[in-house]
């Protein structure tokens, strides 16, 4: 599996946890931390300039 194909993934498994809880994963609940942790993570690179422009855009729309 490449890397881009793994972020998908975990994109993908985050969007699903959002779209089906209607909010974001929480630090209160320990079965959540791996995607918050990811969310947080992204966030960083995004706000450094450092996520790939096509992972910012699908970034953003997780966002909103």
């Amino acid at each position: 599996m490449t890397q881009d194909e793994r972020w998908l993934t975990k994109y993908n498994e985050v969007m699903d946890f959002m779209e089906t809880n209607h909010r974001n994963p929480s630090r209160h609940r320990l079965e959540e931390h791996d995607m918050l942790n990811w969310v947080k993570q992204q966030r960083k690179l995004k706000n450094k300039g450092e996520l790939k422009a096509e992972r910012a855009e699908m970034f953003e729309k997780l966002l909103d």
